[in-house]
């Protein structure tokens, strides 16, 4: 009985070891007792069934994560000014149930629009600062910011942008593609951002969606084609085809809530059979497997077409085009589709961080919520309870009293309040993880950080900050202002890294540097209401540079006795100008052989040239684009010092840079100018007498659109003379383009008026 007994225990053991066909638990020899064989069986079947259901749990919990970051969606949406991105937002936010009634941006009622909170932003219907909002449209949450379309903001584009997974580029049906849009395209490919475009105010008079598609294949150079066919044009707008799903689609309500999906009429089946031929080509030639069937001449359906859509477009290889008008409401909600069809969500975006452990190795982040922290601050704003930093969640969770690593600076930080913003308001709430854009008060950081929860030392790389291209000196005109004064010049300068703050060496005067003319005047203008504190405004400075033309020999000894340790320093060397294009604009090599000179000194040698070339002899601006080559020196036992050569550099720059032949740069501006074509011949003339080079003259209906290349110090109050020169008819637009050679004559006014004013 005994024996049966331990036998049946014995077959039931072997009989678990196979059910779990784990290798070591099937013995090699028989067990030494059939318990002790048991419990064996029991301990390992335990240990197997508890780390499949820790397996289990981990795969659950990732099916759950990744399913709630499949229905978000982080978007921006960027255009060229006044190409009616702050009203489309507006409709999003109405027909998501974010707001309940709509207000325009100019509007009568003196509202304005939701996301332009400043009243700065209301008064001139303009966006000056990137607003964030969140809305869930089809159980889908979509974070949307809205940026500025003036270039002089467009560090509000470039940071948005940099924590975005995707966007929405807004074309005007009349202007098209304009400059600006060709400049936030460019920074969307900087970023890697997918994008969808949307061709704006089709009701307006010379709306042509076609002539703005092939503006965009020639000069955005997209992959790209039509989604949906306008069903009529200008007055006569009345709804979209949708080419994907072959529907026609029209909004109605005094809001255009109400969409209404019928077939396509029997008038356009033509021209939509012709532009979804067109589309399924375009994509055919970017995606493989529906080019596939496209040659194959199979039935394409509408799902396929749809994912082959969204691949082409996530891998930034295709374009969609929507239309509507966000005006007449119209379209927005089909946008809204496309944005959840088409755009990626979180975990479809690569991004990677630094692991400045492993000398900054890519690391890719996976946006699992259960990993480390990692979280990048990417905009900062001076709220009511102090500085509010704007995140973006890339790994990890953040939770309200959280303590989290500044990897940039080594501080450990307790968060004490954390909110989603909904344009100037906030909703508190106690977590958010990855995929989440979100706000934190009380930590102190400067844009561009990175916030990790310790176990892990990444950062995020850096946003691409443009140099400020123009100056204005400013002061208080009240000395009892001066605190309240630095404190704006320091908190602007701190939200605001294209805003710098310097202090004239020679007149003793504040120096404010930006984007151009209206960058600058926000924020003298934000002085006097945020601060109460009223500015004296000096002319507009241009930010010239001095570069050198060729190479030149230094040879110089700095020697001082006056008793007591002396100073002694000899450099030798030679410097040229760097080959255009070489990205760094100063450049020092040793070429010492030999220890002549110390090897401890050479920082300070450099540190010496660095300094000088600070201020070139010219007019005193920065020198740029230049090498400087140190090849032999002397030095001595009892009166080198680091002090000694480091003079030794500043002097000996400047007894080369004369013979260097140097020459001064000045920023050269792209400026866009539409005028009635009755004032072509005037424009053009004053461009000339401004010492513009045109470079590309269109028609535009009625308008003709001047494209030039102008320098900016001739570019002060041109929006004057340009309403004087067309009747208020002319607009413009302007953003930097480069720096380049003055003519011999400007260079010797500006020398002279150098001169002059160190004289006095």
């Amino acid at each position: 009985m005994a024996r049966s007994a331990r036998s049946s225990t014995t077959r039931l053991f072997y009989t678990l070891c196979s059910s779990t066909k784990r290798t070591p638990l099937t013995p090699q020899h028989p067990p030494p007792t059939p318990v002790a064989a048991l419990l064996a069986g029991n301990f390992q079947l335990r240990h197997y069934a508890a780390s499949s259901a820790t397996a289990r749990v981990r795969e659950e919990k990732d099916a759950v994560w990744r399913e709630s970051l499949e229905k978000v969606r982080n978007i921006g949406i960027s255009a060229h000014i006044d190409s009616g991105k702050t009203t489309l937002t507006e409709r999003v936010l109405f027909y998501t149930g974010r707001i309940h009634e709509i207000h325009e941006v100019r509007g009568k009622d003196g509202v304005g629009a939701k996301m332009d909170s400043m009243d700065l932003e209301r008064e001139k219907g303009i966006t000056i600062q990137s607003a964030a909002t969140y809305c869930t449209w089809k159980d889908y949450q979509v974070n949307i910011i809205d940026t500025p379309g003036h270039v002089d903001f467009t560090i509000e584009v470039e940071r948005a942008l940099r924590v975005l997974d995707g966007a929405i580029l807004v074309l005007c049906s009349v202007g098209g593609v304009q400059s600006q849009s060709i400049t936030v395209d460019r920074q969307m490919r900087r970023y890697d951002v997918p994008r969808l475009a949307f061709i704006n105010k089709l009701d307006r008079m010379g709306a042509d969606p076609w002539k703005v598609l092939n503006q965009a294949r020639s000069k955005l150079r997209h992959h790209s084609a039509a989604v949906q066919v306008p069903i009529g044009l200008e007055d006569d707008f009345k709804g979209l085809i949708d080419l994907v799903q072959s529907k026609a689609y029209y909004f109605h309500g005094s809001n255009g809530e109400k969409i209404v999906a019928e077939d396509i009429p029997a008038d356009m089946e033509a021209i939509a059979s012709e532009k979804r031929r067109e589309l399924i080509e375009a994509v055919s030639e970017v995606d493989d497997k529906l080019a596939e069937s496209f040659l194959n001449d199979e039935p394409i359906s509408s799902a396929d077409l749809e994912a082959a859509i969204r691949r082409a477009t996530i891998a930034r290889k295709f374009v969609p085009f929507f239309m509507g008008s966000a005006f007449k409401n119209k379209g927005v909600q089909t946008l809204l589709d496309g944005v959840l069809s088409y755009l990626p969500c979180p975990v479809e975006v690569s991004n990677y961080a630094l692991d400045q452990t492993k000398d900054e190795e890519k690391v890719t982040l996976t946006g699992n919520p259960s990993g480390p922290l990692v979280a990048l601050a990417f905009k900062l704003e001076e709220g009511r309870f102090g500085q509010l930093t704007y995140l973006r969640i890339y790994e990890g969770v953040i939770r309200k009293g959280d303590f989290i690593i500044n990897v940039n600076t080594g501080k450990k930080i307790k968060i004490p309040r954390l909110v989603r913003m909904h344009s100037n308001e906030m909703e508190d709430i106690q977590e958010a993880h990855a995929g989440q854009i979100v706000a934190v008060f009380g930590v102190d950081c400067a844009s561009g950080d990175t916030f990790t929860d310790g176990s892990v030392k990444y950062t995020m790389t850096s946003m691409n900050v443009p140099e400020p291209v123009m100056s204005l000196a400013v002061s208080p005109v009240s000395k009892d202002s001066g605190g309240q004064f630095s404190k704006a010049l320091n908190r602007f300068q701190k939200e605001d890294p294209t805003f710098r703050v310097g202090l004239d060496a020679e007149s003793g005067e504040t120096i404010i540097s930006g984007m151009g003319e209206l960058h600058l005047d926000i924020y003298v203008e934000r002085i006097r209401r945020e601060y109460k504190v009223e500015a004296q405004v000096g002319r507009p400075r241009v930010n010239f540079r001095e570069t050198i033309t060729k190479r030149a020999d230094f040879d110089y000894l700095h020697k001082k006795q006056s008793g007591g340790q002396g100073q002694y320093g000899r450099v030798i060397g030679y410097v040229e100008p760097l080959e255009p294009g070489s990205g760094s604009k100063f450049e020092f090599e040793n070429m010492l052989v030999g220890q002549t000179i110390p090897s401890n000194y050479v920082p300070a040698i450099e540190k010496g040239f660095r300094e000088a070339a600070n201020s070139g002899s010219l007019i005193g601006h920065p020198v740029e684009n230049i090498r400087v080559v140190l090849t032999d020196g002397a030095s001595h036992n009892v009166d080198s010092s680091e002090l000694a050569f480091k003079l030794a550099s500043i002097y000996a720059f400047r007894q080369c840079y004369t013979a260097a032949k140097p020459i001064i740069l000045e920023p050269v501006m792209l400026v866009d100018i539409k005028v009635p074509t009755e004032f072509q011949g005037t424009v053009t003339g004053d461009i000339n007498k401004r010492k513009g080079v045109i470079i590309g003259n269109d028609q535009e209906g009625d308008d003709s659109v001047i494209t030039a290349n102008v320098p900016l110090n001739m570019m002060f109050g041109y929006s004057t003379s340009l309403r004087s020169m067309t009747q208020g008819k002319g607009e413009f637009t302007m953003e930097y383009r480069e720096h380049a050679p003055v003519s011999g004559d400007t260079q010797t006014q500006l020398v002279n008026a150098y001169k002059a004013s160190k004289e006095s």
